[in-house]
């Protein structure tokens, strides 16, 4: 036998996507093929598999123990979330270089299918940070008599799912700080930020609306900015490793002594970033926005608001069900930044519904499209009885005026 008779030792995953990348989920089934091709007949003893998942936190640190003396302190932790092996062709043996119950594989390209089932509990989802890492991998090993294995790892990647959908990732986060600037015995106006976002939960490519006034009642000329940070926190033998990265960021313009801003829904794309990891004992990814003013001179002021980065999108109703609940519960003041003073009169109910298709609304259910074939029999109804109903009459005139408003005051004078 010669060594060069090996041609190649492939693995391939049986991939369920469009784009044909190895993606799975806790309880998934990981299937694929270990592929040798060989020019010429070869006598092994065994073709198996090694599958395996696990997170790895690893980092060193200096330490100090006398005045000429100095050493390394090694940090290092691991949790293991699978480990399964299978043998594909031959079977295990103590004497690796008997030429006993050896298998015979002719010349030609073979393909042995290979399965397994990751578990049911919580994975991480893959990830590799400055300090750790999570990684899954499946690697081939071809064992022959008198030679070395041949070997092969080949890595897929594991999602566990946030469904950004759920009410804790849709509630509104909003927050108010406000700063006095200090300078020998002379003491300016203070700098106040408000700060509002529509939900917790977002998906990468995304954009983030940012509502926020900023007002300068300072001396100094400050810069309101936003930014999207990713923490990485890493874990080992009760010490922690923090890591923080600039994920995104924004500026605004100049704001000078006296002035106020509003963004009124300025937008902050999300770029392509992994997902949250919150359910690892070891290794945690958090992201937050921070809204903030550059003030010159001083120390910042700035709001951090807590963000999801999740891998299922927001759905239509859950965008509904966001816009809703955030807009029940702005203030007046935030209600002034995303509606006109005068509001123009809606469309009359004849320019945008036709006595056709009012007569229509009542056919029967048979003649609706397949979406609405498809929903349940009472909210069907409901739907098809107000579908069409005109509106309720528009008057320049509110019935119903507001009670005279104190008007905020101003920065003082200088």
């Amino acid at each position: 036998m010669v060594l060069g008779k090996v041609k190649s030792l492939t693995i391939i995953f049986d991939c369920l996507n469009d784009s044909n990348v190895p993606v799975y989920s806790s309880g998934d089934t990981v299937s694929g093929r270990v592929s040798l091709e060989v020019t010429g007949e070869i006598r092994v003893k065994s073709l198996k598999i090694h599958a395996r998942g696990h997170a790895k936190v690893r980092w060193t640190e200096s330490r100090n123990a006398g005045s000429n003396t100095a050493y390394t302190q090694n940090y290092t932790e691991e949790v293991e979330y699978f480990n399964h092996k299978d043998i594909l062709v031959g079977h295990e043996r103590d004497d690796d270089n008997s030429e006993e119950g050896l298998h015979t594989i002719h010349s030609g390209r073979h393909e042995y299918a290979f399965s397994f089932e990751l578990p049911q509990t919580p994975l991480a989802t893959s990830f590799e940070g400055r300090h750790g890492s999570v990684r899954y991998w499946v690697k081939a090993e071809l064992h022959r008599p008198w030679f070395l294995p041949v070997k092969l790892k080949k890595e897929f990647t594991v999602f566990e799912h946030i469904d950004i959908n759920t009410p804790s990732l849709l509630s509104p986060q909003a927050g108010t700080k406000e700063k006095t600037l200090c300078c020998w015995f002379c003491t300016s106006g203070p700098i106040s930020l408000s700060a509002k976002i529509e939900r917790k939960g977002y998906t990468p490519g995304e954009s983030i609306q940012i509502f926020a006034e900023i007002e300068n009642c300072s001396s100094r000329v400050v810069v309101p900015k936003a930014a999207i940070y990713q923490t990485q926190v890493f874990y080992a033998k009760g010490k922690m490793k923090e890591v923080r990265q600039l994920v995104a960021s924004l500026r605004g313009d100049s704001l000078s002594s006296g002035k106020t801003e509003t963004w009124n829904g300025k937008q902050l794309k999300i770029p392509p970033v992994s997902p949250s990891i919150l359910d690892c004992s070891i290794i945690r990814v958090e992201y937050s926005l921070m809204v903030y003013v550059d003030i010159p001179g001083a120390m910042d002021l700035f709001l951090n608001l807590p963000l999801v980065i999740g891998t299922i999108p927001l759905h239509p109703f859950g965008s509904r069900t966001s816009s809703v609940s955030s807009q029940c519960s702005m203030n007046m003041n935030w209600l002034g930044l995303t509606l006109p003073e005068r509001p123009e009169a809606p469309p009359s109910y004849a320019e945008v519904v036709t006595e056709e298709q009012r007569q229509s609304s009542l056919a029967p259910m048979g003649a609706c499209d397949d979406f609405e074939r498809a929903l349940p029999g009472p909210l069907f109804a409901y739907i098809q009885e107000f579908r069409y109903l005109p509106p309720p009459l528009y008057s320049e005139i509110d019935p119903n005026p507001d009670q005279p408003t104190v008007d905020r005051p101003s920065c003082p004078s200088r």
